[in-house]
C-alpha cells in the first residue's frame, strides 16, 4: 500500500485569555488594513500610471506606514501577519492574472473573515503548547486529535468566526497510506429532492439543514430587525443570529464529510458533472436550495479525498444531457422538463430520472478515461437548461 506527504491542515478550537483575545482582534483589524491599504495603492498605481506594484514594493509600503502617526498602531503586533497578508493579496493577483479569480476585493470589517496567519518566526511550539509572538501565555487549546508524530507546524493560522468562536489551523507535514484499490466505479448525480443519487439506485436524502432551522433562524432575525443600531442588544441579536447560521454550516459540514468519505472508501473511480454553482444560484427560486445543499463543498470533500486517497475522479462536461439520455440504449430524448421524475423509452426501458441520470454519468465518465477525451453534448442547450 503506496504512501504519500502531504500539507494537512489539523483544525481545533481554542479559549483566549481577555489579553489573548484583545491582541488577536487588534491583529486582525492590522492585517485587514494592510492588505486593504496595499489593493488600493496597487489599483491606483495601475489604473493611473499603468504600473504594476509587487509584493517587494507592498513590503516597502508597510516600512513606510509603520513610520507614520497615523499608522503607528501597527508596530503594536505582530509584522508576520502583515506580511502574510501582502503576500495573500500577491497571491489573489496572481489568480486574476491566471483567469482564476476575479479581481482582488477590498477586506470589509463585518463580512470578511477575521484571520491572522503566523510563521515559525512568529510562534513557538513546544511539547505540545503553542505560543504567539506578543503574548504570555499559550493558548488554551482544545485538542480532540493528536498531530502527526514528530511534527511541528510549519504555519499556524487563527480566525475567529461571526458566531464569536475562536479557532487554530495548524498546518503541518503528514503521511497519507493509499486505500486498497477495489473494482467499484460509481456515477453521481447531484440533486435538492435528494443530496445525490448513485448509479447503483441507491438515493442519499437531503438533510435541507437550513430548512430544519429556519424558524428559529427567522425568529433571531426578526428580533435583530427590531433592534436599534449600535446597541449592545444589537450585538447580542447579531451574535444569536450568527450562532443559528454556525450550527447550520457545522451539521452541514459533518454530513457532507462522512458522506464523501464514504464514497472514496467504497469505490475506486467517482464520475460527477461539472456543475456551475455560481451561475445556478442566479435562479432565485432555487437558490436558497441550492446553496443548502452545499454542492461546491461537496465537490472540494470529494476532489482532495480522492488524490489523497488514490481514487480516481472524472468531472464530465456539465452540457452533457445525462436526464435524456436513455441508459439502455443511448437514445436522446429532446424535452425532458424538471417535473418529469420517471419515463420509459420506446426500446422498453423504464427509468428514475436521477437514477438514470447517474448511469449515464458514469458510463460518460469512463469513456472520458478509456479515451482521454471530454464529453459533448448532442446538440447545444439552451441557455438556462438542466439536465
Amino acid at each position: 500500500m503506496s504512501e504519500r506527504a502531504v500539507k494537512r491542515a489539523f483544525k481545533f478550537r481554542f479559549h483566549p485569555t481577555p489579553e489573548q483575545a484583545d491582541l488577536m482582534n487588534r491583529t486582525f483589524g492590522c492585517v485587514r488594513k494592510v492588505y486593504n491599504l496595499a489593493l488600493e495603492a496597487r489599483t491606483t498605481a495601475w489604473y493611473q500610471r499603468q504600473e504594476r506594484v509587487n509584493y517587494n514594493a507592498t513590503s516597502a509600503m508597510l516600512t513606510a506606514w509603520k513610520k507614520t502617526g497615523e499608522l503607528a498602531f501597527l508596530n503594536e503586533v505582530s509584522s508576520v501577519p502583515l506580511q502574510q497578508a501582502l503576500r495573500h493579496l500577491q497571491s489573489a493577483y496572481t489568480a486574476f492574472w491566471e483567469k482564476r479569480a476575479r479581481y482582488p476585493r477590498f477586506k470589509s470589517k463585518h463580512k470578511s473573515r477575521a484571520s491572522a496567519e503566523f510563521t515559525p518566526s512568529a510562534f513557538r511550539w513546544n511539547n505540545g503548547e503553542l505560543t504567539l509572538a506578543k503574548t504570555a501565555t499559550p493558548l488554551d487549546i482544545v485538542w480532540f486529535r493528536p498531530l502527526p508524530e514528530g511534527q511541528s507546524p510549519s504555519t499556524v493560522t487563527v480566525s475567529r468566526d461571526a458566531a464569536g468562536r475562536w479557532f487554530v489551523s495548524l498546518l503541518c507535514q503528514d503521511t497519507i497510506a493509499a486505500l486498497p484499490a477495489v473494482e467499484t466505479a460509481v456515477g453521481i448525480d447531484a440533486g435538492l429532492e435528494h443530496l445525490i443519487t448513485l448509479s447503483t439506485g441507491e438515493k442519499v436524502a437531503n438533510p435541507r439543514h437550513e430548512r430544519a432551522d429556519r424558524e428559529r433562524l427567522a425568529r433571531a432575525q426578526r428580533e435583530l430587525a427590531r433592534k436599534d443600531k449600535g446597541s449592545r442588544n444589537r450585538d447580542k441579536a447579531r451574535l444569536n443570529v450568527a450562532r443559528i447560521h454556525a450550527r447550520i454550516g457545522d451539521r452541514r459540514r459533518d454530513h457532507l464529510h462522512k458522506l464523501t468519505t464514504r464514497l472514496v472508501r467504497e469505490n475506486q473511480t467517482l464520475v460527477i458533472e461539472d456543475l456551475t454553482v455560481r451561475n445556478m444560484v442566479k435562479n432565485h427560486t432555487l437558490a436558497r436550495a441550492i446553496s443548502d445543499a452545499a454542492w461546491t463543498t461537496f465537490r472540494e470533500l470529494l476532489t482532495y479525498k480522492a488524490d489523497w486517497y488514490g481514487r480516481n475522479l472524472v468531472v464530465i462536461d456539465r452540457w452533457y444531457p445525462s436526464s435524456k439520455v436513455c441508459s439502455a440504449c443511448g437514445r436522446l430524448t429532446e424535452k425532458m422538463p424538471l417535473n418529469v421524475r420517471s419515463w420509459t423509452c420506446p426500446c422498453g426501458a423504464a427509468h428514475d430520472r436521477d437514477v438514470n441520470a447517474a448511469r449515464n454519468i458514469l458510463a460518460a465518465g469512463q469513456a472520458v478515461s478509456a479515451y482521454g477525451a471530454g464529453v459533448r453534448p448532442q446538440r447545444k442547450p439552451p441557455s438556462g437548461a438542466a439536465g
